[in-house]
């Protein structure tokens, strides 16, 4: 008989750090988080206190001070006082309040990739060089890769089994600095739609993202929409596939009460995204594991608005051993609205059977 997972500490891929800035300049050494409890490859900080401040996104791929506006769809920054190194158990700041303002609470969102990929894009028209780090345990890989403006382009992903959730991002292109979209595919959706975690806009049809054509055990099937695919600009894709135990991405119908919608993961959770994909008009909703420590889990985070830290009654839900529930009691619209249909990604506190078979202890 198979384990039912093979991660039985999901801490070691993924991790919440929390923190509080102290408006170091780097110059004087900035801030250095550690704890989280790997070399993190895809950091995601956010300012908890203080508003418009952006979602600020790194990784080792791109390098260190090249940051992207989660929340914009501005092209790639470059600061020295953001996030300026990564350790073997962290990274530094620096001073930039987005990151690192002095007495503000702030939150860090920590995923492990590790092992080199590079090589050229397949499918039509010309190939581009890639390269990226991929943790194929976690099923997470990081991949910078040049666009050919052709469709059927395809990106290998070295995942070795399909991604049931991928974002794509412009960084900036030949001679363009026009602003570009947070691309997401979602296996719900399916492979002739896409969603903007930018945004609160509904999901878009069209071939010219993924080409209609799901994703495979090997590459990525890319449009001519120039957001993602447009010929000699470069793009960042964050691709994950769903670990029994340790990942689920999926989605639900809102039955529009307080006794909400369950939704089973397998696993207690460490990290919730959820966005209504049925219509415009909503914003995305995050939660974790150590902001909220106990239930019901209400300081929730929006990826695409720059706003602090919310606890309004709409984004209650309950981490539960095997799954959550949502149990807002205001504007269920937001999570839970009768009928509607809601897209999510979730990671595992912990499995809620063990390697071994035993089951583990409820959070």
């Amino acid at each position: 008989m198979a384990d039912y997972t093979t991660i039985d500490k999901p801490s070691d891929y993924f991790n919440t750090k929390l923190y509080t800035g102290n408006g170091t300049a780097i110059g004087s050494g900035g801030l250095a988080i550690s704890g989280i409890g790997f070399a993190p490859s895809w950091v995601w900080l956010k300012n908890r206190t203080t508003g418009d401040r952006s979602h600020q996104v790194y990784d080792v791929i791109r390098g260190v001070t090249k940051g992207l506006k989660v929340n914009s769809s501005d092209a790639e920054n470059t600061s020295s006082e953001r996030l300026t190194a990564f350790g073997s158990d962290g990274f530094t700041v620096g001073n930039n309040g987005d990151v690192n303002e002095s007495g503000d609470a702030h939150v860090s969102w920590n995923w492990k990739a590790g092992t080199s990929v590079s090589g050229n894009t397949t499918g039509s028209g010309t190939a581009k060089s890639y390269s990226g780090s991929v943790n194929t345990d976690a099923s997470f890989s990081i991949t910078l890769f040049t666009g050919n403006g052709t469709a059927n382009h395809t990106l290998p992903h070295n995942l070795g089994v399909a991604p049931d959730w991928f974002i794509i991002k412009k960084k900036i292109g030949t001679g363009d600095s026009t602003a570009r979209d947070w691309n997401v595919y979602h296996k719900s959706l399916g492979n002739t739609k896409r969603i903007a975690l930018n945004s609160t806009g509904a999901v878009s049809t069209s071939n010219e993202y993924w080409n209609n054509t799901s994703p495979t055990s090997s590459v990525i099937n890319l449009g001519t929409n120039d957001q993602i695919n447009g010929d000699n600009n470069t793009y960042i894709c964050y691709a994950f596939a769903e670990k029994q135990g340790y990942s689920k991405f999926g989605s639900y119908k809102g039955n529009g009460n307080a006794n909400g919608s369950y939704i089973h993961l397998g696993f207690s959770a460490a990290f919730i995204i959820i966005k209504k994909s049925s219509n415009a008009g909503n914003n995305w909703y995050m939660w974790d594991n150590k902001r909220n420590t106990s239930n019901l889990t209400n300081k929730y985070l929006n990826p695409d608005l720059p706003s602090e830290e919310g606890t309004a009654n709409y984004g209650y839900i309950d981490f539960l051993s095997n799954g959550f529930k949502t149990r807002a009691t205001g504007n269920t619209d937001e999570i839970n609205q009768s009928g509607h249909t809601f897209i999510y990604m979730a990671f595992a506190e912990q499995p809620f059977v063990t390697s071994t078979g035993v089951p583990a202890t409820a959070r």
